[in-house]
C-alpha cells in the first residue's frame, strides 16, 4: 500500500468515527433516566449465569449491597456460592432449589422450593439497601409454572426505583421479555460438553 493509499484510509476511518460520536454522542444525551433496570439474560447458549454474576461483582466493586436467589439450583455447592459467602456483610446469597428437575423427579416439592425462593426473592425486593438482586434460574422456575408469572412481575414492578434486577435462565416468558429493559438471548453455537468433554469446577459450577 502506497503512502497516499494508506493516508485516505486513515482520513476516512477518522471521518467514519467522527459521524459515529456524534451519533454516540446524541444517544447519551438522550438517555437522561436514572433508575434501577429489569435484566433478562435467556437462550440455550451458555454464559446466562456467568454474565449475572459478573454483574454482581461489578456492583459489588461499586459498594452496592447484592442480594441473589438460586431458583434450582442447590443441590451441590458452585464457585460463586463459595465466593460470595467470603462477603457476608455485602452479599445475601440463597441457593434455594434441589437440583435439576430431572433429577428432583417431584413437582410437587419443586413448586414448595420455588414458593420459598420466590417469598426470600420478594424480600430483598422490598428491601432498599439491596441495590442489585440476581434471581438466578427464575425462568426455569416459570416455565415448569412453579411460579405465576403475574406475581413475580408485579414484585418485580414495586421494587425500589435504584434497584437493578437480573432475571436469568432459557426459555424466558413472552411476559417476562416484555416486561425487561435489557433483554440478551445466548445462541448456542457449540458446547464441550456436545464433544464429550466433562462438566467442570471453575467453568459449569
Amino acid at each position: 500500500m502506497s503512502q497516499t493509499e494508506d493516508h485516505g484510509r486513515t482520513e476516512r476511518h477518522n471521518a467514519r468515527m467522527a459521524r459515529k460520536k456524534d451519533i454516540m454522542d446524541a444517544k447519551i444525551a438522550a438517555a437522561d433516566q436514572h433508575r434501577g433496570v429489569f435484566i433478562v439474560n435467556t437462550g440455550n447458549g451458555k454464559g446466562k449465569s456467568s454474565s449475572g454474576f459478573g454483574m454482581v461483582m461489578r456492583g459489588l466493586g461499586h459498594d452496592m449491597k447484592v442480594g441473589v436467589v438460586q431458583f434450582i439450583k442447590g443441590a451441590m455447592s458452585t464457585g460463586e456460592e463459595r465466593l460470595l459467602r467470603r462477603f457476608p456483610d455485602d452479599v445475601q446469597f440463597h441457593a434455594m432449589g434441589e437440583g435439576y428437575t430431572w433429577n428432583t423427579q417431584d413437582r410437587e416439592r419443586d413448586v414448595a422450593r420455588a414458593k420459598l425462593a420466590w417469598d426470600k426473592a420478594r424480600e430483598m425486593l422490598q428491601d432498599e439497601s439491596i441495590g442489585l438482586v440476581l434471581l438466578d434460574e427464575l425462568n426455569i422456575a416459570l416455565k415448569y409454572k412453579y411460579l405465576e408469572v403475574e406475581e413475580v412481575l408485579a414484585d418485580i414492578a414495586a421494587r425500589p426505583a435504584g434497584q437493578h434486577v437480573i432475571v436469568t435462565g432459557r426459555a424466558a416468558p413472552q411476559a417476562i421479555i416484555d416486561a425487561a429493559d435489557t433483554v440478551t438471548e445466548m445462541t448456542l453455537i457449540k458446547h464441550a460438553f456436545n464433544a464429550g468433554i466433562a462438566a467442570q469446577p471453575g467453568i459449569e459450577w
